[in-house]
């Protein structure tokens, strides 16, 4: 089992994370048409098909250059608050790796602690608001403590993914305090939230890959 993640296993990671938006398409366009716009599982996969087009057409040398790529193409292909924030979140974790071809636990951690500091700067989001910051911090928590207690890069990757799920799950309940959903007020109850559905799926693609 591999210790680092490589600039190819971020590209599967990719991949994967595109995989699945495109099986939950219509999901996630489901809990969006409860409390949103019902575009978001249409967005995510429209963004997510140019991105890997894009890294097909110009592959990168670092991980650097590859998540400038993803940000990028998400903040320009991706309609409402899916776009901005994807996009500044693979901007920052980009920007955090840096010119390296490889990150063990500590530096992917780190990486995308930078990426939710970037989510947060850009949408002013806490906990509780009914958004991806309910999936992301927690996951991102799990993964930081499992890495500090020693665990493996697969193990740590995959509290983060466990840590993700139960974070979505919590958005059920919970009144909305940020975007559109944020409108409907107490309405907003029993529902998940898409961003948080879509960030779950994230770091499940990313558990699949590391445990590769």
């Amino acid at each position: 089992m591999s210790t680092t993640l490589t600039l190819d296993g971020f590209v599967r990671w990719l991949e994967s994370f595109r995989a699945r938006i495109d099986e939950q398409t219509a999901y996630l366009t489901e809990l969006d048409s409860a409390i949103g716009d019902a575009d978001h599982g249409s967005n995510m996969a429209r963004g997510m098909a140019a991105v890997m087009t894009k890294v097909g057409e110009s592959p990168a040398a670092t991980a650097d250059e590859l998540f400038k790529t993803v940000g990028m193409t998400l903040v320009t292909s991706v309609g409402g608050a899916s776009g901005p924030l994807y996009g500044t979140f693979f901007l920052r974790v980009g920007m955090a790796a840096g010119p390296v071809t490889e990150c063990d636990a500590a530096a992917l951690a780190a990486a995308l602690r930078a990426g939710l500091e970037g989510v947060v700067a850009r949408g002013k989001a806490e906990a509780g608001d009914k958004t991806m910051f309910d999936a992301l911090s927690p996951a991102l928590d799990a993964m930081d403590a499992a890495v500090a207690s020693g665990a493996s890069l697969a193990e740590s990757t995959a509290a983060a993914r466990d840590a993700a799920a139960t974070g979505r799950d919590a958005t059920e309940p919970l009144v909305a305090r940020k975007g559109r959903a944020s409108y409907l007020g107490e309405r907003s109850a029993g529902h998940l939230d898409p961003g948080a559905t879509s960030t779950a799926l994230l770091f499940d693609a990313l558990a699949e890959v590391t445990a590769a």
